[in-house]
């Protein structure tokens, strides 16, 4: 989801670790999840280059959009000019998404029988030191 902050509201979400926004249409602070339960807890705040910009990085509770959907962009663009009406929810598959739902898709299928030779994630999900020497070998690359 998107949302507005103020000093206020990050030191709110600093403080208490629940995603805090401000609300200019009300004019005061409100944090995701004060009435539907359905949090966003913080695990980091990261801001961009000029410092003008931040993302919330959290885990929700539940939905994070109010139409009961994972996430409110689930409407493609290109989809809504060939067709205004929204015909389905559809999330929005987005690198991090897409990698998050595939690799939780192989470790749902972990206890499965498999013909042929295992995927790479499988491979490195039934492995802890290839998974080891996978990750190190990515921060390397970082660096």
């Amino acid at each position: 989801m998107q949302g507005f902050v103020n000093q206020d509201a990050l030191a709110a979400t600093i403080f208490s670790r629940k995603a805090t926004f401000y609300s200019r249409s009300r004019s005061t602070l409100w944090t995701k999840g004060e009435t539907s339960m359905n949090f966003i807890n913080i695990h980091d705040i990261f801001l961009d280059c000029d410092r003008d910009s931040i993302i919330y990085l959290g885990k929700p509770d539940g939905p994070t959009c109010h139409t009961g959907s994972e996430t409110c962009y689930y409407s493609s663009v290109f989809d809504f000019l060939k067709q205004p009406q929204v015909v389905e929810n559809r999330l929005a598959l987005t690198t991090l998404y897409s990698l998050e739902s595939t690799i939780s898709q192989r470790k749902a299928g972990l206890a499965l029988t498999q013909v042929g030779k295992p995927s790479w994630t499988k491979r490195l999900l039934l492995d802890d030191e290839l998974l080891c020497s996978k990750i190190w070998e990515e921060v390397n690359e970082l660096c």
